[in-house]
């Protein structure tokens, strides 16, 4: 696989080895979102997304922060008497697409969260299939502070990840939650720490890189789909999903190195 490395305003973007490593690049602002930074990252989503030398995307930020969220910096000329937001169009245009391309690209995602992930950068790490967080790390559904609800997904990922009654309380009360918390919690699979994120990520990366790429987009897609299907539809969807993962050349080589005691060279067909 070739290594390549692309330089946008406000992220960088790394293939190397079948990861897609895209850090958020506002370390000044602690990452927050301005429009150009979520341009820049739905269109590098959505890239890695079609990109067939893309096996995993890694989402992380530079400097001492995941995300802080929108950058509230930008609004100060707007925010005067009369102003009348319009905040729904702007989720649909700006953030929404970034979700959506998380939530349904067929490979898996990992939110590296380095610093404080607040308001939408939160969101955008729940978005993510697994994460991995810095003993630095903190995760803030801030929007109630600001008199708004959580967006860019959190009120769908957040009960889901952690149940609804702690949902409740992190979203009503705004309060942060640090690394071990969230551990504790279910909201992170890993904390490790800020030395060893980098090399923690890259591990993780690295085994699901190697991994079935079909039996890792279906399991995905199977997964998302658990919470609205009733039990008859969801044994449906894992029969017709087992019947398209049986046909790969993967499954066969899987069973065959199994059969002949050695480690599989899965291809991803």
């Amino acid at each position: 696989m070739t290594t390549s490395t692309s330089t946008f305003e406000t992220i960088n973007v790394t293939i190397e080895e079948g990861i897609c490593t895209i850090s958020l690049n506002r370390s000044e602002v602690l990452n927050a979102f301005n429009d150009t930074l979520t341009t820049e990252l739905t269109k590098a989503l959505k890239d890695a997304a079609r990109n067939q030398e893309v096996r995993v995307v890694v989402l992380t930020g530079s400097g001492r922060a995941f995300s802080s969220g929108q950058d509230l910096g930008e609004l100060k000329e707007k925010y005067v008497p009369g102003h009348v937001p319009n905040l729904g169009e702007d989720l649909k245009k700006r953030y929404d697409p970034i979700v959506k391309t998380i939530h349904t690209m067929e490979k898996p995602t990992i939110a590296s969260v380095n610093g404080v992930a607040a308001g939408a950068g939160c969101s955008l790490a729940l978005a993510c299939d697994l994460r991995i967080a810095s003993e630095h790390a903190s995760f803030i559904e801030v929007f109630v502070n600001v008199g708004l609800i959580p967006d860019s997904g959190s009120t769908w990922t957040l009960p889901r990840l952690i149940g609804f009654g702690r949902a409740m309380e992190l979203c009503l009360t705004g309060r942060p939650v640090k690394a071990e918390e969230a551990l504790s919690i279910g909201l992170v699979n890993q904390v490790v720490s800020s030395d060893e994120l980098e090399e923690a990520t890259h591990k993780l990366a690295q085994r699901l890189s190697s991994m079935p790429g079909k039996a890792l987009s279906l399991t995905k897609r199977l997964l998302s789909q658990s919470f609205e299907n009733d039990f008859k539809e969801q044994l449906a969807q894992e029969a017709f999903a087992q019947e398209t993962a049986g046909k790969t050349h993967d499954h066969f080589e899987g069973v065959l190195a199994f059969i002949e005691k050695r480690k599989p060279n899965f291809t991803h067909e």
